[in-house]
């Protein structure tokens, strides 16, 4: 007896019935939301189907921001061929058979759009066999990927194609999707205008997301039932927001925290702290960068912020997670409060390419020990004056080697403590001008 006599009976309506975010795929590339840059009437990809000209592509941006869509559409509205492989679950046998079907069909005078998704998963071998079937014509790549190009590419394969960038859906495009969607399913989503508003940020810029949201806003509502902003998290659980903490979502978020930092605006700095710790960064990551905002942008003006970031780093780790955060919050807000100068960041490069220069040169021999009579012979320790047996312990000698002569790296500002350094330097410049002209 055939086990389908007892699979359940499924409508076939319902076996039928594709995602929301499928059902809305666009059709034509006016039908596109959110990246009217690229898609609208004086887009870049509407110039090049006008021109008759279309080049390799690299499309660049976030999770549901409609590539995949486009690059179809693009080949459909300039009448080539479509392939599509993921990089994922591709290699070299299945580019060799994507290449050779393409140069048939190119005999038979018809050009291949090849679209390969996540393409920055391909290692720098497998990209160069792009190449040949690029420069000879065989195939316009179109590729994909959420990562910067210019760090997952090779060099060679993006001199071969122009890199298009797709942004984040904004509130207003994520709502035009939401009309759409409830003008297909023929009813409103059953939410208040504040848990509508909390939908858009749940989907993070995401189209893809915030029409699976729909859907499951849609599928939980009971006849009459409008969910506020409490149920609906309780509904369709929270979505995790998009952050890869080996990806670009990591790290714009630390460059975005880092600058608010060095900007003296705590506000924006603890926002960007709360959105890492909201995504499963790691606390201890986190303490390091701080520390690296206390020697790079406060230094000297504060000596007190290392300190205090080297406090809140074991803080962390004595208390842990939740408790700790607290420290490393306060850290920060002290750091985007303090005084700030790289003057220390800038004088050590500055000493780094003078050494790099210079690295030959033996400093001068009045301060060099002579532990043995040979040394002594030459000269070695000849002429040093001890500091401390000096007035106001201060010497004025000169310490660089005498091919360099001195030199200036360390200019602090007059911020913070770094005030009172800059006077110390000064008033020690003076004597120095003084005791050498004796």
């Amino acid at each position: 007896m055939s086990d389908d006599l007892f699979a359940p009976h499924i409508p076939e309506e319902v076996a039928n019935r594709r995602p929301l975010a499928d059902r809305l795929r666009p059709r034509t590339l006016s039908e596109v939301t959110g990246q009217e840059h690229l898609t609208g009437e004086d887009g870049v990809l509407r110039r090049m189907i006008e021109s008759g000209s279309l080049g390799s592509m690299i499309f660049w941006g976030p999770p549901g921001t409609g590539k995949t869509t486009v690059a179809r559409l693009l080949s459909g509205e300039a009448g080539l061929a479509f392939e599509q492989i993921s990089a994922i679950f591709s290699g070299v046998a299945d580019l060799k058979k994507v290449f050779e079907t393409a140069r048939m069909r190119r005999m038979d005078g018809r050009q291949t759009l090849l679209f390969v998704d996540e393409i920055h998963r391909f290692n720098r071998a497998q990209q160069d066999s792009f190449l040949p079937v690029m420069e000879d014509g065989t195939v316009i790549l179109v590729g994909a990927t959420t990562e910067n190009p210019s760090f997952e590419l090779n060099a060679a394969l993006l001199s071969r194609a122009r890199v298009l960038t797709f942004k984040s859906h904004d509130d207003e495009s994520l709502e035009e999707l939401l009309k759409r969607a409830e003008a297909v399913e023929g009813k409103a989503l059953p939410l208040a205008e504040d848990a509508r508003a909390s939908l858009l940020r749940m989907a993070d810029g995401d189209g893809r997301a915030v029409l699976t949201l729909a859907e499951e806003v849609w599928r939980a509502a009971r006849e009459g039932e409008t969910f506020d902003t409490e149920a609906l998290t309780r509904i369709v659980q929270r979505r995790a927001p998009v952050y890869d903490k080996a990806q670009d979502g990591h790290y714009n978020l630390i460059s975005a925290l880092h600058k608010s930092v060095r900007g003296s605006d705590p506000d924006a700095a603890l926002y960007y702290l709360a959105r890492m710790f909201d995504a499963g960064e790691d606390p201890l990551y986190l303490g390091r960068r701080l520390v690296r905002m206390a020697v790079e942008d406060i230094g000297l003006a504060d000596p007190q912020a290392l300190v205090i970031c080297n406090a809140a780093k074991d803080a962390y780790d004595y208390l842990g997670s939740p408790e700790g955060e607290l420290a490393l919050a306060q850290a920060c807000v002290y750091l985007a409060t303090a005084p700030k100068s790289n003057a220390v960041y800038t004088a050590f490069k500055a000493a780094t390419m003078a050494a790099k220069q210079n690295g030959s040169l033996l400093p001068p021999k009045h301060i060099l020990n002579a532990p043995t009579k040979l040394m002594k012979g030459e000269g070695y320790s000849e002429g040093y004056r001890y500091d401390h047996d000096e007035p106001d312990a201060f010497s004025g000698q000169d310490y660089f080697p005498e091919k360099m002569g001195r030199q200036t790296f360390y200019d602090p500002p007059e911020r913070g403590f770094e005030r009172d350094i800059r006077k110390r330097l000064e008033w020690w410049a003076k004597l120095r001008k003084e005791r050498n002209q004796r």
